[in-house]
């Protein structure tokens, strides 16, 4: 005879279930959800954070009540975290060190001067317009002391800013993720301390904490791109996984030697991986790109779901009034003291102050303060309510007029501006630099490190990956370009880019690099495809980048002197001249194969020293006089 268990015993297994079920229905749903409003926002053309919003309240508790963050309980806060960790190293991956010593002076005030006049108006502004006491008003300044760079970035692909504001605001929103969310918690700890916790002791725990993250993050990232070097080490499919566990047990493991060091870490591992020259790069920036999309609307809909709408209305007209306050007060006079000296303009500084909307991390530790208060005894309900009101707002104003001001302030790259350019070899970077004297934006591609730092180096900006991949492509933003030149040493891979690039981007003109042999891809099969050919004529560019790095090159100007039109297609100069740019008035253009030379029309040339005489001779012989540059 079979003996049943007692019923009390069947009623707690029955319970069970039914938390185990509503907590994996909320992980669930909160996925699909997040999704589902980050594909709606691309078609509506919205801030992808404004529907998740919206979503988490419609389905949360105040809605429909399919998710029930609460369930989770304290897994919540462990999922939030891992989450936060992938987020920022996704994003320390995309800072490029060389952008950000560029525009070193302005970062540094902002993550420094800037975040001690948001922390101190902050704080002063709800003691004042909410009547909030010292302890709540200063978590809230430490809180906000972060931006969003899982906002920000999206933006500022969206509206296309100048790269130098572009560059300042996500290096702000990703550094001071990393340090604002552990004053905050450094803050948190000292208001919830039962003795106390002194000023200095709790610096030093900012200190120390930023410390650990930092050794251990350069350590880790350094680590994985020894591994990386090796490419039998870790077997082809596995490698972006490996990555992601080791990330996840980075974080833990600098939490558990100093706690909430972990953000620190991640961010700091990123930048690693990022600047490094591993084969794997390009692959893990798109896998980490896809997951960070996932984490991001999973998390925002729990997050948004946690908090009560009656609360964020209970803080009636004072609460928005503390958030304009914070936007159109606190926000400039921390930008223009944190700018100061950083060689900014006023248009520049006043963009910085407009664009600051904050986003998860500012989320995320807003609900772990409303956690480990009410731990303590303190409601911190109030506080997370206003920490929401502010990301509604900020996100709200950033996303539909961040493009109007940038645009009214003359920092909106323009469309039809610059060139995309196939290769940062030794050609593709003195083209790149002759174009920039113009004003031309120039994008190099390539996938050899080694080019890319170079072009880094010398002040171009430049993506590494495969540029017949379309994620990369598009990167570049091909619809907002004049042009592509195609100066790969391959020119089928030449001849299918340019294609690619044409089908994103009709109007763009097309310069297909062809060698001199004729065999591959032939002159008539560019015209045919609504192509030029660069430099005039079909040119070796092994040969001359050779050339360069033995320096035996040179690069001058000449200017045209005779009333017949010229054609730059005669192939009788390769080996010994190779035309890179034309200008005429005020513009400049790299030379193409329908370009017909005038009276007047000044020519860059790059000289092949080996071939001096025959470079003069036919200079002179077709009329050509050197140009007086006036210095």
């Amino acid at each position: 005879m079979i003996r049943r268990p007692p019923r009390s015993t069947l009623d707690r297994s029955s319970a069970a279930s039914d938390v185990y079920k509503r907590q994996a229905l909320t992980i669930g749903l909160a996925m699909v959800l997040g999704m589902l409003a980050q594909v709606g926002s691309k078609h509506l053309h919205l801030p992808g954070i404004v529907l998740l919003l919206l979503s988490g309240i419609l389905f949360g508790p105040d809605g429909l009540n399919w998710i029930d963050p609460t369930s989770i309980g304290p897994g919540l806060h462990i999922l939030v975290g891992f989450a936060v960790a992938i987020i920022l190293f996704e994003g320390g991956m995309n800072l490029r060190i060389s952008r950000i010593l560029r525009e070193r002076r302005a970062i540094r005030g902002l993550i420094i001067k800037g975040a001690i006049v948001t922390l101190i108006g902050g704080t002063f502004i709800t003691i004042v317009v909410l009547g909030w006491d010292f302890r709540t008003s200063i978590l809230f300044g430490t809180l906000i002391i972060v931006t969003g760079p899982t906002v920000i970035t999206p933006l500022l692909k969206r509206i296309r800013v100048h790269h130098g504001v572009s560059t300042i605001l996500e290096a702000e929103g990703i550094l001071l993720d990393a340090i604002g969310a552990i004053v905050a918690v450094v803050a948190l700890e000292i208001a919830i301390s039962p003795s106390g916790l002194s000023f200095l002791t709790g610096l030093y725990h900012i200190v120390s904490r930023l410390g650990v993250g930092a050794i251990l993050g350069i350590s880790g990232g350094y680590l994985l791109t020894v591994l990386f070097r090796f490419r039998d080490l870790i077997p082809d499919g596995l490698e972006n996984v490996f990555i992601l566990s080791w990330v996840i047990a980075l974080f833990q493991v600098s939490n558990t030697i100093s706690p909430e060091s972990g953000i620190a870490a991640v961010t700091i591992a990123g930048m690693t991986i990022g600047n490094s020259k591993t084969y794997i790069q390009q692959d893990l920036l798109e896998f980490k790109e896809q997951l960070t999309v996932l984490m991001i609307g999973m998390l925002f809909i729990l997050l948004s779901a946690d908090v009560r709408l009656q609360q964020i209305i209970d803080l009636g007209m004072a609460g928005i009034l503390t958030v304009f306050m914070l936007i159109f007060l606190i926000r400039p006079l921390s930008v223009f003291i944190a700018t100061e000296n950083s060689g900014l303009d006023l248009k520049q500084k006043l963009l910085l102050s407009w664009i600051a909307p904050r986003g998860i991390v500012a989320a995320a530790v807003a609900s772990l303060f409303v956690y480990e208060l009410e731990m303590h005894g303190f409601d911190g309900t109030q506080l997370r309510a206003l920490v929401f009101l502010l990301i509604i707002i900020t996100v709200l104003l950033a996303g539909l007029t961040g493009g109007f001001i940038a645009g009214k302030l003359d920092l909106r790259r323009k469309s039809q501006s610059g060139w995309i350019i196939l290769g940062a070899h030794e050609i593709s970077r003195l083209l790149s630099r002759l174009l920039k004297r113009a004003g031309n934006d120039i994008i190099c591609i390539d996938e050899d490190p080694n080019a890319c730092l170079k072009a880094e180096n010398e002040g171009i900006k430049v993506f590494f990956g495969n540029a017949l991949d379309d994620r990369t492509l598009q990167r570049a933003e091909p619809d907002t370009r004049k042009g592509i030149i195609a100066l790969s040493g391959n020119e089928e891979v030449n001849y299918i880019f340019s294609q690619r690039a044409k089908h994103l981007s009709k109007e763009m003109s097309i310069l297909i690099g062809i060698k001199d042999s004729h065999e591959g891809i032939t002159p008539k099969m560019i015209v045919d495809a609504g192509g030029k050919i660069p430099f005039g004529h079909s040119a070796d560019m092994d040969f001359w980048c050779s050339l360069v790095k033995q320096n035996f090159t040179r690069h001058e100007s000449f200017i045209y002197k005779n009333d017949d039109k010229f054609d730059l297609s005669d192939e009788s100069i390769k080996g010994f001249l190779l035309p890179m740019v034309l200008k005429k008035k005020k513009t400049l253009e790299p030379i193409d194969s329908s370009m017909n030379i005038k009276n007047g029309n000044q020519i860059t040339f790059l000289i092949n020293e080996k071939n001096e005489d025959k470079a003069q001779q036919w200079l002179k012989n077709n009329k050509f006089e050197k140009a007086i540059i006036n210095k």
